[in-house]
């Protein structure tokens, strides 16, 4: 099964595809935010041209595991994503995962970072939705 994975934020959309076969989540890259409808447009025509069969949005809970206000803007997120496809939504836990891309990418020699050293935020962005679907994946 092909999913894509997704990091909703508020100014970009950090996007990763991989899938149950190989268990291995790669990066997209980013959409930069513009309009719902432009947003909604492009996460569909990734979503065909992965041929994904599942869509894995990044559920950003509080600390303590609640929904906050963040987590209820990701949610009514995926409410119009949900009317907006015939896909199969699923939602992950993404606590930290900005963080740990974060770690990650200022660890490795990889190009991607920005003014004085610091990764740039699409990095973060991306890389935020590659860990989300891989513990997606690794959960299958």
């Amino acid at each position: 099964m092909r999913a894509l994975g997704l990091d909703v934020g508020e100014v970009r959309i950090g996007v990763s595809t991989g899938d149950t076969e190989s268990h291995i989540a790669v990066t997209v890259g980013t959409i930069d935010r513009t309009e719902l409808e432009a947003d909604l447009t492009r996460i569909a025509e990734l979503a065909a041209e992965r041929e994904a069969e599942v869509i894995v949005v990044g559920m950003p809970l509080s600390m303590n595991g609640r929904v906050g206000p963040q987590a209820e803007v990701t949610l009514a997120f995926i409410d119009v994503l949900a009317e907006r496809t015939q896909l199969t939504i699923d939602t992950i836990d993404e606590r930290l995962t900005s963080v740990e891309a974060e770690r990650r990418i200022r660890q490795s020699a990889a190009p991607g970072r920005g003014k004085r050293g610091r990764p740039a935020k699409g990095s973060i962005d991306a890389g935020a939705a590659v860990l989300i679907l891989q513990a997606w994946l690794d959960r299958r």
